[in-house]
Formats: structure tokens, sequence, C-alpha cells
């Protein structure tokens, strides 16, 4: 039996030249502001001559719950236009309410979910030769309390299974099974059971409740890291980051009425502004670490955390998103929302507001992807000279 061609995931991996990362958040029904910015770059592409599928253009693609599950798509080589019929079509279907025990059972029946994935991705293992690109996603064993960055890397750590059996190599693991771990959010669904060893599984949950919500920076230590044995080179001109966010914005609670709020109630706003605040870390690590042309606003402190990092950048960095608050939605794309209206389209498990996502999405992205950004290098090194 002829072995399997693994020859356009071996080349993006460890071929030589310039890398390219392409880093998805997670946030639920959200992601459709991703596909929105995943689409302008594709067309951007083709209009500078590319072929337009971008598991030709990105050597590692990586996510995060809904960034996950786009991010397998792109890395089976679908186009941005089957992504956004899949995510329209997933959506509402995974997002559909079941009778429950509030508090003690999952919000959504997880069933739905698999259903979808299975039809995207099949029993396919993550050895697939199907996966054009590298990839990568987040989860988080809960039995062990150990976040999990799996990936198609062959020469990453835990890839064959021992000759002893003490585990099962990840290159055995269904794809369908870790991307549904990915997405597995607490309250939300249930998680995921996983094999790891013959006697033995793991209980699985959404990344986002990991420190790689946004899986930027765990992304550009895999390519760097000895362990992972990718030893991709730094410097700009040979490193790309893109990262794309999901929509943020600071979510608060009212002081004066916590004294009624159940405790419960506190700490699952509590774990949400942890993943904001993750998020943000890693956004401003780096920006730090890398020449970001159109760097975001960290706090009131830093501002945008773009000091020179120490001996000059060490890639190019480019991230995209949304800040789904008043203020910036009508100075940066002249859309006054309602409460109403933007209360709904910050909800990560409400399909309804997949629509209005999408047109904010659409809009930010028509002003921030600019070819001048995804392919520049010459540009990128009179920045760095500058600053």
């Amino acid at each position: 039996m002829a072995e399997p061609d693994h020859s356009s995931r071996d080349r993006h991996l460890f071929g030589s030249g310039p890398k390219r990362i392409l880093s998805l958040d997670g946030g639920g029904v959200r992601g459709v502001i991703s596909v929105a910015f995943l689409e302008r770059i594709e067309a951007v592409l083709r209009e500078q001559g590319g072929d337009g599928l971008l598991s030709d253009w990105f050597d590692l693609i990586g996510g995060t719950s809904t960034g996950a599950i786009i991010g397998c798509a792109l890395a089976l080589g679908k186009t941005t236009e089957e992504l956004r019929e899949i995510y329209h079509r997933l959506a509402p279907k995974a997002f559909k309410r079941s009778l429950r025990v509030p508090l003690l059972q999952a919000k959504f029946n997880a069933n739905g979910l698999r259903r979808e994935i299975a039809d995207i991705i099949g029993d396919r293992t993550l050895d697939t030769p199907d996966l054009r690109t590298g990839y990568a996603l987040m989860t988080k064993r809960m039995d062990t309390g150990s976040p999990w960055i799996v990936s198609n890397n062959p020469r990453a750590p835990y890839w064959e299974s021992p000759p002893e059996k003490t585990f099962i190599g990840n290159r055995h693991y269904l794809l369908g099974n870790l991307v549904r771990a990915s997405t597995a959010a607490p309250t939300y669904f249930e998680p995921e059971s996983i094999r790891i060893t013959e006697e033995d599984s793991g209980l699985f949950v959404d990344g986002g409740v990991s420190p790689h919500n946004n899986p930027a920076l765990a992304l550009l230590m895999m390519a760097r890291l000895a362990a992972y044995g990718l030893n991709w080179e730094m410097g700009l001109g040979k490193l790309t980051v893109v990262s794309i966010g999901t929509g943020c914005f600071r979510a608060g609670v009212d002081k004066t009425s916590t004294v009624h709020t159940q405790n419960v109630t506190l700490a699952l706003h509590a774990l949400l502004s942890l993943m904001d605040d993750t998020s943000t870390h890693a956004l401003a690590m780096m920006q730090w670490m890398g020449d970001c042309p159109t760097p975001w606003q960290i706090n009131s402190e830093i501002l945008d955390a773009h000091d020179v990092f120490p001996g000059g950048p060490l890639f190019r960095f480019l991230r995209y998103d949304v800040r789904l608050e008043h203020g910036w939605l009508e100075q940066n794309l002249n859309l006054k929302l309602s409460a109403t209206d933007l209360a709904r389209v910050r909800q990560m498990d409400n399909p309804a507001a997949i629509p209005l996502a999408y047109e904010i999405g659409q809009m930010a992205a028509e002003q921030q992807v600019k070819a001048e950004h995804l392919l520049g290098g010459a540009e990128a090194l009179e920045r760095a000279r500058i600053l």
C-alpha cells in the first residue's frame, strides 16, 4: 500500500523561504467576522495574481474554538466562499437550544455541532494528507488541567505511538474529535472525550478557557521553539503572522447590581473577562515583538504597545478585528447601532446576530486589509529603520 502524500504539508512546514502564520481567535457565532476578513484577504491575494487558496499562501493555520473550525476548513483547501456557506449553515444548527437543567446541563446539545463538523471533516485523522498546510488547534484537557496545542506537525512531541503503548500518538486522533474538543465551551456544550491510551480517555473543553483564545503567541512559539522541530527563521521578510479576531469589547459589570448577583453569575463574568485579558496580553506581546503597521490600543497606560523590541522586530504582525463598542463603530465604520443591536451582536451564541456581525466584518475588512500589508517586505524594513 502506497504511503500517503504529505508533500504539500511538509513543503509548508519544513521547506525553505519566508513563512506565514494565520491565527484565528475563538468567539462562537462571531467567527463570521473572521470569515469576512478572510474573504477580503483571499480577494486581495487574487488581485495580486495568486490563486486565492489560503491553504497555499499560509504555512501554518491555527485556531481556537470557532477559529479551529474555520482554520481546519481552510487547511483542507476550502475557499472562503465555501467557508461562508458552511458557517451560515453550521451556526444555527450547532447553537440550537435543548431542554436542560439550568447550571447542571450544557446550554446546547452537542450532537448538532458534531454532525456539522463531521460533514466538513468526515473520518479523517490528524495525519490526513488532505490537510494541505500546517494546522493547529487549541483545547484544554480538564482531567489534567493542561492546555493542549495539537498540530499535524510530524516532528512535534507525541506524534507517534511509542512501542510500549503508553499513549496513542497524535497522528491517530480523529480530526473531528479534536475540533469538537476545541469548541466545547463550558456551560454551552458538554466536554469531548478523547482516548489517550487503550484504557484511558481525556476530557477536553474549549481552548478559549486556556491562555490561547487568541492563539497567535502560541503559534509563534510552535514555529520557533526547538521542541516542536520547525525552527523557522525570525526577522522581517522571513516571518509574517496574520491574526484575526471575532470582535472585542470590554465587558464590565454594574457594581450597584452585584449585591443581587448570584456568585455563579459573577464567576462566569470573571471567567469571560479573564479570556479577554489573556487575549489582550497575547496581542500586546505580538505587537511589541513584531512590526505592526496598524497597531491596536492595548490600554490607557501603554497605548498600542508599539515600542521597538530590543534588537528590532522579530516578524511582521498584522492584526485584523473590530471593537464592538458604540464609539469605535461610529468613528471607524460610520455605523450607529442601537443598544439592542450592539448587545445582540456581542453574543457568542445567537445565530440571529450573524447577518449584522458579517456586515460589520465586511466593512472593517474593506478598510483594514491592504495588499502592501500582506505582501510588504521593503516597507516593513523601512518602518523598522524609522523606528
